[in-house]
């Protein structure tokens, strides 16, 4: 199917961000675009038009699009309700209360959930934009995970990866990300540094360097972007990006703030090669021609 896959480097690394702002980039085109999450971990929900339940990022995600948000977006939701287990919600409706047999449910019910969810979007929208979740690196869960690569591999999308700057240690991280995906690196098309603070021209050299290193196009740089209130998957993050740690801001609450949508969709399109996304998600040779 037409689309992409934006992953990352770890939680926190902007992933919803991306995808935020890359619905909106791309609904302002005149792409008839729809966001997709397998499966969020997330206390963060909201009910749809129709009574059911989804992770308020997914539903932000389709106000960018300027869709109205539904199950499809968001096939699995797991709401933590204590450290060792979570409630299961599928196709917006209590699946379960406890995540007791859930590598089970993910090979089952899960994944044909996922499937039928894909096949909507593809005969239905131009293209669609996955977001991953965590790392795509974790390799004691490659054999059972319906989130990262298994789902890139299942919609047959390109792999676009996120690293924080931020957070330090971004090449490291790209870089040790690569290592660990096996088969799957070839799917990586594409890598974006993402919460850049200062001079970005300053960033130059460890472009070039993670270019020639890995052998893959870096998209683009993003800037460290102030007060833009997105939902976020991850308690952790939150934390992170509190007031006694940053100037991120992050809500429960979905906004309907159009600007917002359409600032990050700016920052986008001025800090990523847009020709090259195109390129990938119209499934178009994206290899580097001599100059």
């Amino acid at each position: 199917m037409n689309g992409l896959m934006i992953q990352g480097t770890s939680s926190g690394s902007g992933k919803s961000f991306i995808v935020t702002g890359l619905c909106r980039l791309l609904s302002n085109i005149g792409f008839n675009v729809c966001p997709f999450k397998s499966q969020n971990m997330s206390n963060n929900s909201v009910t749809t038009h129709n009574g059911l339940e989804i992770s308020t990022a997914q539903a932000v995600q389709a106000k960018a699009a300027r869709l109205i948000p539904e199950t499809f977006m968001n096939p699995i939701l797991l709401k933590p309700r204590h450290d060792k287990s979570s409630e299961i919600i599928l196709n917006g409706r209590l699946y379960s209360r406890s995540t007791d047999g859930y590598r089970n449910f993910a090979q089952t019910e899960g994944i044909n959930a996922i499937r039928k969810a894909l096949t909507h979007i593809s005969k239905n929208f131009d293209a669609v934009i996955i977001e991953g979740a965590g790392s795509p690196a974790e390799i004691n869960l490659n054999s059972t995970e319906i989130v990262n690569m298994r789902i890139a591999r299942e919609a047959d999308v390109p792999v676009i990866l996120t690293a924080d700057v931020d957070r330090g240690g971004s090449l490291a991280a790209v870089v040790g990300t690569l290592e660990l995906l096996g088969n799957d690196r070839e799917r990586v098309k594409g890598i974006i540094f993402n919460m850049f603070r200062g001079d970005i021209n300053l960033f130059n050299d460890a472009v070039k360097w993670t270019e020639d290193y890995t052998g893959v196009k870096v998209i683009g740089v993003v800037p460290f972007v102030k007060n833009i209130k997105l939902p976020e998957e991850d308690s952790l993050v939150t934390i992170r990006h509190s007031k006694n740690y940053g100037e991120h801001e992050v809500t429960d609450t979905l906004t309907d703030d159009d600007n917002a949508f359409d600032f990050i969709a700016d920052v986008l399109s001025k800090s990523l090669d847009v020709d090259y996304v195109l390129r990938l998600i119209r499934r178009e040779d994206t290899t580097l021609q001599p100059q």
